[in-house]
């Protein structure tokens, strides 16, 4: 069965000014302008009108009331949001992963933010990076940064997730409100356990860039599950982009994604069974070694792992090293009896649906129709929508409003530990001879430093 075919979002070419209509045209009282209502046709909704609406606005982490906020201590009047304009220090290490996929610039984006500040370890990089930022302040040292600027906001952008847990702890410690972090979120659940307690009595919110989980079209998909349009909703299935990082290292770097999505739409992760494979054989000790981009130890170029999900549905995820064909399998099948949605990570529009039986060969030709905001092969109503999500403007705004709001992330720290314990669930699985491992783990370091011993 061949895929649907969609345009790449790219975010290389992404004018500040796109998705106006989520930021500096917001309707006061509303997250969505009145520009945006009117797009949306009524007789297209999947919801009700006035449902749709707000799903799309609570997708995008925003609730209907205009936010307020009030200086701590004070009883003074509160203060609009869009007055407020938060103070924030990126952190970027060029050469070890930089500033991720664009979270050094997306701030100058959202009206509401100001980049202050921003710290790279590479001289060659800081250079660099100061012609992005120009006006911010530039330091070698990301604790000196946190420690004099102090800004209220820290994007912790570097792809490789090796520094991740020392960047974040240390931005919790400098009094940040907020923190924005490449993913994957940390090495092991021990490290998401830490950043968690840090969070939790710091008060401090983290959002992860799984840039996709604030795609309001999520909740669309959601409405027409939930409304019958695939059947029953049988199994989830997903695949890495599998090329040459195939198998675990593209299970840390892309899998991520899919798990996300998986956990949307099935809930959290109950119990693991998996398998790592080299080649024809099983992955044994001596094939490990220390995977790219600060991941740790990885085995093997294939996996497979079968996840039981608390909504009561089987999760599949496969990665084969150079099985793939131009990102063709990268994403996420919600396959039912009637009918699959089919998820492209990074790419717009985001949902396709195929209806049908797909378990049932069929004469009559049955194609891939996309799916908007507004609904099935709906032209989509929000202006800009794909340059949005790609640049992390939703998500960073999603950020502010949990801050305002006192309330997680749509991708927060707890679905970060979440995802990094299903990865872990699958190394488990695999030296425990495919057993099955229920979650949350009760070993919460890598089981391959342990493994590697037997080599």
């Amino acid at each position: 069965m061949t895929v649907p075919h969609v345009a790449s979002i790219e975010t290389e070419n992404i004018l500040p000014g796109v998705g106006a209509a989520f930021s500096s045209s917001l309707h006061p009282g509303s997250f969505l302008s009145e520009e945006i209502r009117k797009q949306v046709p009524a007789e297209s909704c999947p919801l009700g009108r006035r449902e749709f609406l707000q799903s799309m606005a609570l997708a995008a982490g925003t609730l209907f009331t205009a936010p307020t906020l009030r200086a701590e201590g004070s009883n003074s009047t509160s203060i609009p949001a869009a007055e407020k304009k938060w103070r924030v220090g990126v952190i970027g290490h060029s050469g070890q992963g930089n500033y991720g996929h664009g979270l050094d610039t997306c701030w100058l984006r959202i009206p509401e933010t100001e980049v202050l500040a921003f710290a790279d370890a590479n001289a060659a990089g800081l250079a660099k990076e100061q012609v992005k930022l120009p006006g911010a302040k530039a330091f070698a040292d990301y604790r000196k940064m946190l420690a004099e600027v102090q800004p209220e906001i820290v994007a912790v952008g570097p792809r490789w997730l090796n520094e991740h847990r020392d960047m974040i702890l240390a931005a919790i410690d400098s009094g940040a409100r907020g923190i924005y972090c490449e993913k994957p979120f940390c090495r092991t659940p021990a490290e998401a356990d830490e950043i968690l307690a840090a969070c939790q009595k710091s008060g401090c919110r983290v959002a992860l860039a799984h840039r996709n989980r604030y795609h309001p079209a999520l909740a669309t998909v959601q409405a027409l599950i939930q409304q019958g349009t695939i059947g029953e909703l049988l199994e989830l299935r997903g695949r890495g982009k599998e090329d040459q990082r195939g198998g675990c290292l593209d299970l840390w770097v892309l899998g991520s994604h899919v798990f996300d999505l998986a956990r949307y739409f099935a809930g959290d992760a109950l119990t693991c069974s998996a398998s790592i494979q080299q080649g024809k054989r099983a992955a044994a000790p001596h094939d490990l070694q220390q995977g790219a981009e600060g991941v740790g130890l990885i085995a093997g170029d294939r996996l497979h792992a079968r996840f039981e999900m608390a909504h009561g549905l089987p999760f599949y995820f496969d990665s084969i090293r150079n099985a793939g064909v131009a990102k063709a399998g990268f994403g996420l099948q919600l396959i039912g009896n009637a009918g699959i949605i089919d998820l492209r990570v990074d790419e717009e529009p985001i949902a396709h649906l195929l209806q049908g039986n797909p378990f049932d060969p069929d004469s009559v030709p049955r194609n891939w129709v996309p799916i908007t905001t507004a609904g099935i092969a709906q032209p989509e109503p929000i202006t800009g929508l794909g340059g949005q999500v790609a640049s992390h403007q939703l998500a960073g705004q999603d950020l502010l409003n949990s801050i305002r709001e006192n309330r997680p992330a749509l991708c927060s720290e707890h679905d970060g530990l979440a995802i990094v314990e299903m990865i872990h669930s699958i190394f488990q699985s695999h030296v425990q001879q495919a057993a099955t491992i229920s979650l949350p783990l009760e070993n919460r370091d890598h089981i391959f430093e342990a493994w590697k011993t037997l080599s």
